[in-house]
């Protein structure tokens, strides 16, 4: 399995699959949840709600696929994010869930390559070097045959640096 690191748009990304920062609507919203739906087009948010209909939504930590839309990714696979409360709630192990469930949902879809964005480091106040932490971890200890390439997405430039330097002290880039 290969790791990269980018710093740009996810919703541009070519891969079999791009992660949706979502909220437990489906609905979009802001950030990441707000351009997928965008750039996305209809067909998504069609789909988040018959997820939303038959399942009640998406809880934290946990992972639905949709279509991709019109997006260059076949699929879109939406986690939720835990919102930040002190670290003292659960967090940092319902982020390493989004990560988690998502690869195995990717998995079980045949995807071979995946690009995450920054989950929860925006409006839900994950601590960005906690959350890259912890999102390199979940990666590096999925033990994965079938996904060949996973890219992180990072959309601004405090994100790129925590994640090139963490990703760098594990020799990984």
């Amino acid at each position: 399995m290969t790791i990269e690191l980018i710093k740009g748009d996810i919703t541009r990304i070519r891969a079999d699959a791009i992660v949706n920062a979502a909220n437990s609507e489906l609905m979009g919203g802001g950030g990441v949840d707000g351009a997928i739906h965008d750039r996305g087009g209809p067909s998504i948010k069609e789909e988040c709600r018959v997820i939303r209909e038959r399942n009640g939504g998406c809880p934290p930590g946990k992972a639905v696929a949709t279509n991709g839309g019109d997006l260059p990714a076949s699929k879109i696979i939406h986690t939720v994010g835990p919102v930040w409360r002190s670290g003292q709630n659960g967090e940092a192990g319902i982020l390493r869930q989004c990560y988690v469930n998502t690869l195995k949902l990717a998995e079980s879809l045949d995807m071979k390559t995946i690009a995450f964005p920054n989950i929860s480091t925006g409006v839900y106040g994950f601590p960005k070097m906690k959350a890259a932490q912890g999102a390199i971890e979940a990666v590096l200890n999925f033990n994965t045959k079938a996904i060949e390439r996973i890219t992180f997405v990072c959309f601004d430039d405090e994100n790129f640096r925590l994640y090139r330097d963490i990703l760098n002290t594990k020799n990984v880039l």
